[in-house]
């Protein structure tokens, strides 16, 4: 996810995906304790897109 993919997303898709994110990171990583993921880096794309939406999410309530 591009930040002007993000830009183009008003507060609601934003923080509904946030929550989507997050909860898929958290059951990855779950996973990925008890036995290897197939593709690691699987968790470090979905860690960085949950970071750049909470990035933008922070920005527009700044505004």
């Amino acid at each position: 996810m591009t930040t002007a993919e993000l830009k183009k997303m008003n507060a609601e898709e934003l923080a509904n995906q946030y929550r989507t994110q997050k909860t898929e990171l958290l059951d990855l990583k779950r996973k990925h304790r008890l036995s290897p993921l197939e593709n690691p880096m699987r968790l470090t794309a979905l860690r960085k897109d949950v970071a750049r939406l909470a990035t933008e999410l922070t920005q527009r309530s700044k505004n």
